[in-house]
């Protein structure tokens, strides 16, 4: 699969993993559309792009669902069509089950979960009327087993990869295709952004994802999984290993997890 003559929409673009995806596939002849809540940063990533003028510019809000249909109607017509919807807006969380109000919970399905199922949704016909589509959907490691200080998030990624694993079966007839990305540790502020008990952010750095893969590199190994159209693909160090094992054994992965207590 080629980028070329594509169009690609990306959330959570203003940053992080967004930020250097858009940047990477402006290199590209395709068109992209950005969004995140946040306009005056999107503004500052177009311009880092190679073809500013190849870029459109949509603000968003993924907790409010009910925007989402017609804010899709307006990515469509930003450049006629659109091929690949990258889901990768999304919040995280560091706190115990104990010290977490259900408020944070529900934030987390709300942003992670449902505002991706419903801004998938919304785009879904316009992929079964062109018989074509691509959703990549940024998922994590914890998406696959779980760790310390993260219940919330893990519950939210979980449920994305049972929602787009029925979304592949269901549109396998319709040349839809679904990637899952699962990524490890990555040098992003994704941890100071991470909402805790009371739901205000965490507002440091932890050590784990100060050295994790540098958020560049990550988004070169995405683009390699995107373009190889792969069901899943775990990006990260030693970490992503974590997968294997739990595959083989749930009990090993709960001892080694416990051992490493990653904050």
């Amino acid at each position: 699969m080629t980028f070329d003559k594509k169009t690609i929409w990306i959330t959570g673009a203003s940053s992080g993993i967004g930020k250097s995806l858009a940047i990477a596939l402006s290199n590209y002849d395709c068109k992209l559309i950005i969004s995140s809540r946040r306009t005056e940063a999107l503004e500052q990533v177009k311009q880092l792009c190679r073809n500013p003028e190849s870029v459109y510019v949509l603000a968003l809000d993924l907790a409010d669902t009910e925007s989402l249909p017609q804010l899709t109607e307006k990515a469509i017509s930003a450049f006629g069509t659109i091929d690949i919807l990258v889901n990768n807006g999304g919040i995280s969380q560091r706190s115990p089950i104990l010290e977490t109000s259900i408020e944070v919970d529900r934030k987390l399905m709300e942003v992670d979960y449902l505002g991706t199922v419903a801004l998938s949704k919304a785009l879904l016909p316009h992929f079964v009327s062109r018989q074509s589509g691509h959703y990549v959907v940024v998922s994590s490691l914890m998406g696959k087993f779980s760790s310390h200080y993260r219940s919330a998030y893990c519950g939210a990624k979980h449920a994305l990869h049972g929602f787009f694993d029925a979304l592949r079966l269901e549109h396998d007839k319709d040349q839809i295709k679904v990637t899952m990305i699962c990524p490890g540790f990555v040098n992003t502020n994704v941890a100071r952004n991470a909402l805790i008990g009371d739901g205000s952010k965490q507002g440091y750095q932890d050590d784990m994802t100060e050295n994790g893969l540098d958020v560049d590199v990550f988004v070169q190994k995405m683009i390699k999984a995107i373009r190889k159209e792969k069901f899943e693909a775990y990006i990260g160090k030693f970490e992503k290993f974590g997968v294997y094992v739990k595959r083989l054994s749930p009990r090993l992965i709960h001892k080694l997890v416990m051992r490493s207590k990653v904050r």
